[in-house]
């Protein structure tokens, strides 16, 4: 047998475990000259948050030496380029040798550089339409790619994102709303304030009256909600208080799903139900609705689950919400109010449920609605802060360990010009097909 048969059978007997241990020692070889930058956020309307703070490079640098982090030159991030110059971080105009680019929000084809590797949002897990042509491009130029969302632990959670700033904020502008409407106080839109710290300032100058608050949600998002009610004193009460007792003071509860959700045959299962079943489900909000001046959405909504409340609903002389907060925004869905996102420059409209049009919020009639759809860039400093410690956390440090706990294999969409095996189904989307 000659020397190139005897080597063919030795690589052949080497284990499963063995090539993946030699797989990550490559890995972990290549990350030894790992070349990371931050990208210029070029969608409009602008987006000022970023990936990394300065504090944040100097972090990451410091914990992996090995590692080299540029940044593109930006008139438009949170942090202007003298901020990372002073941290001895290089900012440049040209990325062409970078190996592993960061961004937030969805890359302009055109300015998509060939055979590097990215990760942003790029709002195309669910085939949206609008950014068919993106996934192709990057299928097409080479590109290996992960999307902030489809980062996820082995159980299938998010380990990264901005939903907790969305609740901060998405509460924040739903006290605004509710004060804009009553005409009891008037506080600065989020967007003009420096940060949470002056957000919260404006907060200790009003008083809430005698309301009630109903939440969905108990995540990332309606722990920033949940925080911004403990910060105004609103007392939380169990679902069961808050349909049964009066009170004399401002008060919420947060529901989970089972709260506000039951099976359609009577059954009492538990959560897991639901989320493998949500059609066997119907919606039970209207209980909550007959009781609640106010509304905070922080669900994930999810394909086949039943809506929260109907234009139906929304009609009956039942349903006493005036101030809806609808932070998951998801446009002609569960909540019936929420008929389009609102912005950050004009955050509410007024629904008439009757006429099912947008109306005045101040009219009598109306239902006030909150739903802007990009929160988190009212406050990009935080929220810049947070993802950045969370990026730090969970992903960084794979590159370094030879992804040993799966994170990056798990969270690749596409390389080599090909879908991975996760996200084949995506293969028709990419055709046109679907």
């Amino acid at each position: 047998m000659n020397r190139n048969k005897l080597r063919f059978k030795f690589y052949f007997k080497i284990s499963k475990e063995k090539w993946l241990e030699v797989f990550r020692f490559v890995l972990v070889s290549k990350s030894m000259f790992m070349k990371f930058a931050i990208i210029k956020e070029r969608k409009n309307p602008p987006d000022r948050r970023v990936v990394f703070s300065p504090e944040a490079c100097v972090k990451l640098l410091a914990t992996y030496p090995e590692a080299e982090i540029a940044v593109e030159s930006s008139d438009l991030r949170v942090f202007d380029d003298e901020a990372y110059r002073e941290k001895g971080l290089a900012v440049k105009t040209s990325l062409d040798d970078s190996e592993v680019l960061f961004g937030v929000k969805e890359v302009p084809v055109e300015a998509l550089l060939a055979n590097k590797t990215y990760f942003f949002f790029s709002h195309t897990i669910k085939k949206q339409p609008y950014n068919r042509k993106l996934l192709r491009a990057m299928l097409d130029k080479n590109i290996t790619f992960y999307d902030h969302e489809t980062i996820v632990n082995e159980k299938g959670n998010r380990l990264i994102g901005f939903g907790y700033y969305a609740g901060v904020v998405g509460a924040y502008n739903t006290i605004r709303a509710y004060g804009l409407k009553y005409e009891t106080f008037n506080l600065p839109k989020a967007s003009t304030l420096k940060n949470k710290l002056a957000l919260e300032a404006e907060l200790r100058k009003i008083t809430l009256p005698k309301i009630k608050i109903v939440m969905t949600g108990d995540g990332r998002v309606g722990k920033g909600a949940k925080e911004i009610l403990d910060f105004l004193g609103v007392k939380k009460v169990t679902p069961k208080e808050y349909l049964e007792q009066a009170f004399e003071e401002p008060v919420y509860t947060q529901l989970k799903v089972l709260n506000y959700n039951r099976r359609k045959d009577g059954q009492i299962l538990d959560k897991y139900d639901f989320f493998n079943h949500p059609s066997a489900y119907e919606s039970t909000f209207m209980e909550y609705a007959a009781t609640s001046d106010m509304y905070l959405a922080c669900h994930y909504y999810g394909d086949g689950a039943p809506y929260i409340f109907t234009r139906s609903d929304a009609k009956s002389p039942g349903f006493k919400i005036k101030v809806v907060g609808d932070i998951s925004c998801d446009i002609d869905g569960p909540v019936a109010s929420t008929i389009r996102a609102s912005t950050i420059a004009d955050p509410i409209y007024g629904y008439n449920p009757h006429t099912e049009q947008e109306v005045d919020f101040k009219a009598k009639d109306a239902i006030v609605v909150m739903a802007v759809d990009n929160l988190p860039c009212e406050l990009p400093d935080n929220a810049s802060r947070g993802f950045g410690n969370l990026f730090l956390t969970h992903v960084i440090p794979a590159f370094f360990n030879g992804d040993q706990d799966g994170v990056l294999q798990r969270s690749m969409m596409c390389t080599r010009g090909k879908l991975t095996e996760n996200y084949a189904y995506l293969q028709d989307y990419v055709d046109g097909k679907e």
